[in-house]
């Protein structure tokens, strides 16, 4: 048996309760790192494997008996280090560059333990038996805030939508923020953040609601005075005339339709939003345009164009943002057996490198070329220019 098959049994039979690989064979592999822990499941142990990308992480879990087959395609072939936790040893192997390979062990005192898996209780941001005025009106909340059995799925989707804002809250300022939400609507989720931020959070918080529909900005406003959200703020008017004085911190687009979204990602670039949060609703501009002589099987069924049109809009979406100098990850929002748009931009203003930036926009321009698209928010960003 091989060195390096022997150190992977050994480490097997170890029952390692963290293993992290690392060290990309290719530096532009898609996959950078994979870390695999040790889970108890409901049907036992398990363990969870995750795929760390450039952008996005992606979970799956493999039986106790398939982690040596795991290991085997992983070291050696896309990543050149490994390093496995057992409750007394910590193993380490190495591949270098002229293919020799490295390995020892040695004691550690790490405390490492068993993760729980989906079994375990979840600490939600608005967490069960909490008294919230808008989630009591909107039928989640009983009086007495327990969750209204049939409304589950709703209640899930708002934490998750809280918990992706409570990620960037560091990048905002310290003292006050500002927060605009274009195409807000009846504002169930605007509430909601503000109650979060402002008085869960404690943070000092001015929220702009704006929508085009004058008689649900009348219901919005005489809603916010009965709950006394005094910086929540609701104005009737599109996003080309919206005008304020004050810093656009953070934009939040939530199922704007179509091209509506092009228009308020626009925006939040122009005034150098440092968050921008943006779920797109239907995306028709790329479906009535796409076509293509090379790959015309993408147009072809109308399901299936429909599905990429709408897939190709949203990455586009993301490179551009990557260009005007953003970090921007796509997430699954909620899940899909719940609705097919579940796809949430998240979007942090930071240094992107002009490498990096000048890449983001060619694969823009490569992809409209072969597809014959011209999607809106590159011609405001970019239509004079190109």
């Amino acid at each position: 048996m091989e060195e390096r098959e022997e150190f992977l049994q050994t480490i097997c039979e170890g029952h390692p309760i963290e293993l992290v690989l690392s060290s990309p064979v290719h530096k532009q592999q898609e996959v950078q790192k994979i870390m695999i822990r040790l889970i108890r499941g409901r049907h036992g142990l398990h363990y969870q494997l995750e795929k760390f990308t450039r952008q996005q992480a992606f979970h799956m879990n493999i039986a106790d008996t398939d982690l040596y087959a795991g290991l085997m395609e992983y070291f050696g072939t896309q990543f050149l280090q490994l390093n496995a936790w057992t409750k007394d040893w910590e193993y380490r192997g190495k591949i270098t560059k002229k293919g020799k390979f490295l390995h020892n062990r040695q004691a550690h005192d790490r405390i490492l333990q068993i993760r729980q898996g989906n079994n375990r209780e979840k600490q939600y941001c608005i967490p069960e038996g909490t008294i919230v005025p808008p989630l009591i009106d909107m039928g989640i909340f009983s009086k007495d805030g327990k969750v209204v059995q049939s409304k589950y799925d709703k209640y899930r989707q708002i934490n998750r939508f809280l918990e992706v804002v409570d990620d960037v809250l560091h990048v905002l300022p310290k003292d006050e923020i500002h927060v605009v939400d274009f195409g807000c609507g009846k504002s169930y989720l605007t509430f909601l953040l503000y109650y979060y931020l402002v008085e869960v959070k404690q943070m000092n918080v001015t929220i702009t609601g704006l929508d085009l529909k004058e008689t649900v900005i009348e219901e919005c406003r005489r809603t916010a005075e009965k709950y006394h959200y005094e910086n929540l703020h609701f104005q009737h008017g599109d996003i080309h005339s919206y005008q304020t004085d004050q810093p656009i911190d953070m934009v939040i687009s939530l199922h704007a339709c179509d091209t509506a979204t092009d228009y308020a990602l626009y925006h939040a670039i122009n005034r150098q939003a440092k968050v921008i949060l943006s779920v797109p609703c239907c995306q028709h501009e790329c479906n009535q345009q796409l076509q293509s002589e090379r790959l015309a099987i993408f147009s072809r069924y109308g399901i299936i164009k429909e599905r990429t049109a709408a897939l190709m809009t949203d990455a586009i979406r993301g490179n551009l943002l990557e260009y005007c100098g953003y970090k921007t990850q796509l997430l699954e929002f909620i899940d899909m057996e719940h609705s097919p748009k579940n796809i949430l931009i998240r979007a942090i203003k930071t240094q992107v490198p002009q490498r990096r930036a000048e890449q983001a926009r060619k694969e823009v321009e490569e992809l409209m070329e072969t597809f014959h698209l011209k999607p809106t928010l590159y011609q405001l960003l970019l239509g004079e220019e190109a």
